[in-house]
């Protein structure tokens, strides 16, 4: 399986040894009804990818909380620079999940202090007025190791950051869903309604919104 997934992050040109700097930019929690959407920009060494095609990193989505952890910061560790993008809960509800997703990651780029030669986009979309190079990659997340690894940074980004915002908002059982919307979510959503950082636009948010 390891020597697979290499074979399959080699097969873009980008990727190449020769490259120049390569930011890889991903987002999560796209689909939470709670928090915000967060993106992560990574910018490896050429270095290092040899050995991260081999350490078994993949859609963050597929791995354990544990080995996201270690992986993470791993991957912090070595980058020539990382960094966090987030749209909240209120920016989400203006512009819709869609447009905040792309500036969360837009923002996640435009913190980097390295720039890069080159963004790795995940998904379909370009980020408009990027003022560096991008290219956008479906599945980037499988095609690219960058874009892996700037999944990987976001998830555990934010699911520290719902993990303490659910000693803040006890009643939603966010220490366990991360702001996605499981069976005990939803309950509490229509005993308790929305938190302040819930997604009003979102239909289970309005169905438990009392206001």
């Amino acid at each position: 399986m390891k020597m697979e997934n290499s074979a399959n992050y080699c097969q873009l040109p980008e990727l190449s040894g020769d490259r120049k700097l390569i930011a890889g930019v991903d987002e999560v929690g796209r689909g939470a009804l709670f928090g915000p959407v967060v993106a992560a920009a990574v910018i490896l060494p050429a270095s290092t990818l040899p050995n991260l095609a081999g350490s078994g990193m993949k859609d963050s989505k597929q791995l354990t909380r544990l080995r996201r952890q270690k992986l993470a910061q791993e991957i912090q560790e070595l980058a020539v620079d990382w960094s966090i993008g987030y749209a909240t809960s209120t920016e989400i509800d203006q512009i819709n999940i869609l447009q905040a997703s792309l500036l969360a990651m837009k923002r996640a780029v435009l913190k980097l202090k390295v720039q890069p030669d080159l963004c790795l986009i995940d998904g379909r979309q370009a980020l408009v007025g990027l003022p560096v190079p991008q290219k956008s990659l479906i599945k980037g997340d499988q095609r690219s190791l960058e874009i892996a690894a700037a999944s990987i940074v976001a998830k555990v980004w934010r699911d520290d950051l719902v993990g303490r915002l659910a000693t803040k908002y006890p009643d939603y059982d966010l220490a366990a869903n991360k702001g996605y919307g499981t069976e005990r979510h939803r309950l509490a959503l229509q005993e308790f309604g929305p938190s302040p950082q819930h997604r009003r636009s979102f239909r289970p948010c309005q169905l438990g919104d009392r206001g």
